[in-house]
């Protein structure tokens, strides 16, 4: 169990990680809200080994878990169309217009990744992580994750719908 001086190290944890946390699982899920039910999970899983974790890096711990958590939901398929009798509620007039359509344009294109194409890609362009600490992290080799990266991009790169948003004023 955590001692009260352990509680406020790993309180000043999360507020200074969970900004990047939520915008990870976000990049990962396309799903705010998932993610931010992704990062919560992570941060209690971090919470209950933190004695184990802090003296190393608990932010790539939290991140770990979150990728996890995300493959294994991914894989049972949970995330399919489901019919309902209600009507989902109807989006707001588009008013915010430039930012929200981009935004929705490249998390579009990044969920026609693979889960994998997708991690690389916000471990390396969101969290800055070089080649060698994804490998790492994913507990492949760093050829693969290079390779994984430059699929990845190209794919990005032929992406018409992507293009077009990034031709526009």
């Amino acid at each position: 169990m955590a001692t009260q001086a352990d509680g406020g190290e790993f309180a000043d944890f999360v507020a200074g990680a969970q900004g990047r946390m939520v915008r990870l699982a976000e990049l990962l899920t396309g799903d705010r809200g998932r993610a931010e039910d992704l990062a919560q999970d992570g941060f209690a899983k971090a919470y209950a080994a933190w004695r184990r974790i802090a003296p190393g890096d608990p932010e790539a711990y939290v991140r770990r878990c979150i990728v996890n958590a995300h493959t294994d939901w991914w894989r049972r398929r949970s995330w399919r169309e489901r019919p309902s009798e209600r009507l989902p509620e109807q989006p707001a007039p588009a008013d915010l217009a430039g930012a929200v359509a981009t935004r929705d344009v490249v998390l579009r294109a990044l969920a026609r990744l693979t889960v994998r194409e997708r991690v690389v890609l916000a471990l390396r362009f969101y969290l800055d992580l070089s080649e060698l600490q994804i490998a790492a992290e994913l507990r492949v080799a760093p050829g693969t994750v290079k390779s994984t990266a430059a699929r990845a991009l190209a794919k990005l790169r032929a992406d018409t719908e992507l293009r077009t948003e990034a031709k526009s004023p």
